[in-house]
């Protein structure tokens, strides 16, 4: 497992190695004494997938505190192109880096918490699988338009939910997350 620093403090790009032989493919996706050495969320209580058509953009979602939270979040199948954008206070706030997750390469990306994420499929059926650190709480699920912050998403009319298409723009929200 090797953890790459990105250009948002706290988030990584997890790669994997792949064992592979004759009966197919072997990856291991966790282990809590390395994730804890890195100083990362190593409880996940809350695990979910999504399955999105070709260019479905979903997001920028988060969880406000007390319930905020980290993500691992994984591409099993076809592929997306993953977006973070850190809402914490101080120089890095408005932030934004992504990735390209993707089938067949064992890769992750470690969102920590006060940090948005998101995604576009870039292939139909992409199926995105993700671990969180704290439980669903619907009075502290929010998010940010993800057309807002000034990422360009290389798709003119993006399949979006209406719930997403109402999150408020980056220029109006006000953070409730304190500096790392």
């Amino acid at each position: 497992m090797e953890f790459i620093d990105t250009a948002i403090n706290g988030a990584y790009l997890i790669n994997y190695r792949n064992l592979q032989d004759n009966r197919g493919s072997f990856v291991k996706t966790f282990v809590r004494s390395l994730f804890k050495e890195k100083g990362i969320e190593d409880s996940f209580p809350e695990n979910f997938y999504s399955v999105s058509k070709k260019h479905v953009i979903r997001g920028m979602h988060f969880q406000t505190p007390p319930v905020d939270h980290g993500k691992l979040v994984y591409c099993l199948k076809g592929s997306i192109q993953d977006v973070i954008l850190d809402l914490r206070t101080g120089p890095d706030y408005g932030k934004f880096a992504s990735f390209t997750l993707e089938e067949g390469k064992p890769q992750a990306i470690y969102i920590p918490r006060g940090v948005a994420h998101g995604f576009l499929s870039l292939t139909e059926d992409s199926l995105v699988f993700y671990h969180v650190s704290t439980e669903y709480s619907p009075e502290n699920d929010k998010g940010i338009n993800p057309l807002s912050f000034g990422f360009a998403w290389g798709v003119n009319s993006p399949l979006m939910s209406t719930r997403d298409e109402r999150h408020p723009d980056f220029k109006l929200f006000q953070t409730p997350f304190g500096r790392i």
